[in-house]
């Protein structure tokens, strides 16, 4: 029986505020690595990972390394890819040992979610899990998608069925449909939910645990549900959730594919994903002196050193100078802002992308925080780095 020690959640700032979309230079794994991070400023501890969506950047390869890097976690913890929906995060919550991250992304409506499972917090227990096949929208391996359209069908012999089927009393809430349907089948007040798929679980969760109730919490997804029940117990609940606006402007140029060194990628990716200098140990270079990006030396007796360490760095400061770049350039939407920023604390001025903001909306000494993000798709792979997000957007947030 699994207990939750926190619950972070993420909302992108663009689109409408019943459907967000993501930004330019997000997908699955930058918001799965924001809520990660709001549920980790509980200070829970985690020794696995389950990352459950429908989006996942790449099938073929593993998604593992950005994520664990992005949330600063040891890249020897365990990290279960699943392809679900709602019903398939709530069955990981429900079977998750303590010490279990569990987060769930959708990029339309765009939206995650991530809890923190512990030996003492909110309390859920499995109340149902049943599994029934009603094929009304169905994704092939090459990404085509039918859709049969038939609500009443989907609605009477999908979820009415399944509910009846489970014996379950009367939910607090239900993921995975739509908000008349919810109150439809809910007693009191239940949650009105900002995403619909694998998400849309942990946004339930973490309403519920705000509201201080108890009860079964369904998530459903055709015909197909799982259900858990709410006990008792509390949670911190941190949630970073940006007002909705629309998307800037912009102009995408199609042309040649941005190229890609892999042997270029895998010398950097330690450093750019998590967000770390090089620093030589011995100190022979100085002994406060950090590299960014990390780089070798050439000693006084000129031999080659190439043993430096690598340190974290802030990831808070301030804007030293800016520009932004208009011309259109193959591969990049533009316009978009460069920013030179001051880290705070260290001797290091990075040069990163602005995020969350329109282009052009930064100025010199504006602070805010480093956040990874999707910095370029180079040869069909996509590149992961750090942008700076202005605190004009964080106070947007908590306004």
């Amino acid at each position: 029986m699994p207990y939750v020690a926190s619950i972070g959640t993420y909302l992108p700032c663009w689109g409408e505020p019943v459907h967000r979309v993501p930004g330019d230079d997000e997908d699955a794994i930058t918001l799965a690595v924001e809520a990660g991070r709001t549920a980790l400023e509980s200070g829970a501890a985690v020794e696995r990972v389950i990352l459950v969506s429908r989006d996942f950047p790449l099938v073929e390869s593993s998604n593992a390394a950005v994520l664990l890097a992005g949330l600063g976690l040891d890249p020897e913890l365990e990290v279960d890819e699943r392809l679900g929906g709602a019903p398939a995060t709530l069955d990981a919550v429900s079977s998750a040992r303590p010490r279990t991250l569990v987060i769930g992304v959708d990029l339309d409506p765009a939206g995650a979610a991530a809890l923190i499972t512990a030996d003492r917090g909110l309390q859920v227990r499995t109340a149902a899990r049943l599994a029934r096949s009603l094929p009304v929208r169905v994704r092939n391996v090459g990404g085509v998608v039918h859709d049969y359209g038939d609500p009443r069908l989907l609605h009477e012999r999908g979820l009415i069925a399944s509910l009846e089927a489970a014996w379950l009393d009367i939910p607090v809430a239900i993921a995975g449909v739509d908000y008349d349907r919810a109150v439809q089948l809910c007693r009191g007040n239940p949650p009105q939910l900002p995403t619909s798929g694998a998400s849309s679980s942990l946004f339930a969760l973490a309403a519920i645990a705000e509201q201080a109730v108890t009860g079964p919490l369904i998530a459903a997804e055709q015909a197909s549900l799982s259900g858990v029940s709410v006990s008792g117990g509390s949670t911190a609940v941190q949630r970073r959730e940006l007002p909705a606006r629309p998307l800037p402007e912009s102009t995408f140029v199609a042309g040649a594919e941005i190229p890609i060194s892999l042997a270029a990628y895998e010398r950097a990716f330690e450093a750019k994903t998590r967000w770390e200098a090089g620093r030589f140990a011995d100190g022979r270079f100085g002994a406060d002196q950090l590299d960014f990006p990390p780089r070798f030396h050439v000693g006084d007796d000129g031999s080659l050193a190439t043993g430096y360490e690598l340190v974290p760095l802030p990831r808070t400061g301030t804007v030293y100078t800016e520009t932004t770049v208009h011309m259109p350039v193959p591969g990049l939407r533009t316009p978009y802002t460069l920013a030179i920023v001051a880290l705070d604390g260290v001797d290091v001025r990075a040069l990163v992308k602005t995020t969350g903001v329109e282009p052009g909306a930064v100025a010199i000494g504006d602070r805010g925080r480093l956040t990874l993000r999707r910095v370029a798709v180079r040869s069909g792979v996509p590149d992961y780095g750090y942008a700076f997000e202005p605190e004009q957007a964080a106070a947007r947030s908590a306004a």
